[in-house]
């Protein structure tokens, strides 16, 4: 071999190189499978000058290989033409006996069978090496394809070789990814419908109470009965904002804030029409647990201003949330009544049940009473 020949053999060998190096960028970046296979078969033809590329994928139902992508070929074939797998063709020879095929020139291959889309595109020269297998049988055949007489050496065959088991590997690993993709998309489901389900009793649950509450029950008996129906709407509130969001850990507090604070007139008795509720909401990351809580605090403390803070059945209450200090974040829950009154027994029951939930979530809670009544709330935000 002459100097000038060995410098065109490690010129072309790395570019080969990084031919390989760049498919394996490309291939591990990507989740289309067949995008995958598309570029390869671009990559091969490019890097061995020849026009035509193709994989085949072997399907054990018909014992047949499918060209599943490639280079080069009219529509018609790409998808669409099979060949059997058997020694009657290029590719299915390489794919039963496990070794690479090289017939320079298939006008001379009177011993196959050649589908009709060679003589089509005028192929002269083919190589064909099998795509290893990974997990379970080989994947299929990898093959070039040219219109004129080519002679591959040893290092094109490398090559392909080397080219074929990369694809071998980037193939089983989309299938994994396709697979687990597909769980999680099955797992995403069956937790929305978990939470369909569990959203859809306690609303049914809350109902129930409330129509009990009605018709079996007076005083103080009935006002306890509509209490706890409240505190499961509250719930049922809180699995409404959690439809769509999958089995994330955090959840936007000011969404399910809105919902909640757009549903509590609505739960209160008909004579506080004239009490107004607005509120004031940045939208805010926030644990779960928390989430919860402070939606039982929420509930609690609006329907509390509701019942005792307005004797004349007029008045307004706010609800505001805002991240404060460095990764904390403060809810307030105010209104403009008569301040802080000798406290019913329900209410007193209520301040107790939010004390409980407020420490539960290690946050600090401090009410103020001044031309009305202030409750702030400071927590931390979801890390």
């Amino acid at each position: 071999m002459t100097e000038h020949e060995t410098d065109r053999t490690v010129e072309k060998l790395l570019r080969q190189q990084a031919a390989l190096a760049e498919f394996g960028t490309f291939a591990f970046q990507q989740t289309d499978l067949h995008a995958i296979l598309s570029e390869a078969a671009r990559i091969c033809a490019a890097s061995l000058g020849v026009t035509f590329c193709k994989i085949c994928r072997y399907r054990p139902d018909s014992n047949d290989l499918l060209i599943e992508a490639g280079c080069g070929w009219r529509d018609t074939v790409v998808g669409q033409v099979v060949s059997q797998a058997d020694e009657t063709s290029p590719q299915g020879r390489a794919y039963i006996t496990r070794e690479p095929v090289i017939i320079r020139d298939v006008r001379n291959a009177n011993n196959l069978a050649l589908p009709s889309f060679y003589a089509q595109h005028g192929i002269v020269s083919t190589v064909d090496v099998v795509i290893p297998a990974v997990d379970d049988a080989p994947y299929g055949v990898l093959e070039i394809d040219s219109p004129t007489l080519h002679q591959y050496d040893v290092h094109d065959i490398n090559f392909l070789t080397g080219f074929a088991n990369v694809l071998a590997a980037v193939v089983a690993t989309a299938k994994r990814n396709s697979a687990m993709i597909a769980l999680i998309e099955r797992q995403k489901l069956l937790a929305e419908e978990l939470q369909h389900r569990v959203r859809n009793n306690l609303q049914v649950v809350s109902s129930m109470l409330t129509v009990y509450a009605r018709t079996a029950f007076e005083g103080e008996a009935r006002d306890g009965i509509n209490l706890i129906s409240r505190r499961v709407e509250t719930l049922a509130r809180i699995y409404d904002s959690m439809l769509g969001v999958g089995l994330g850990e955090t959840i936007d507090l000011s969404a399910y804030l809105t919902e909640l604070c757009t549903a509590l007139p609505g739960l209160q008795a008909a004579h506080v029409k004239k009490i107004e509720l607005v509120w004031t909401l940045e939208p805010l990351m926030v644990a779960l647990d928390t989430v919860t809580a402070l939606g039982m605090v929420t509930s609690e403390l609006v329907t509390n201003s509701y019942r005792h803070a307005f004797p004349d059945s007029e008045g307004k209450i706010s609800v505001t949330l805002a991240s404060s200090t460095k990764g904390m974040a403060t809810l307030t829950i105010s209104d403009n009544g008569i301040g802080l009154p000798s406290e019913p027994k329900d209410s007193r029951h209520g301040k107790q049940l939010v004390r409980r939930l407020v420490e539960g979530i290690g946050a600090t809670l401090n009410i103020a009473s001044l031309h009305g009544t202030q409750s702030t709330v400071d927590f931390a935000l979801a890390t």
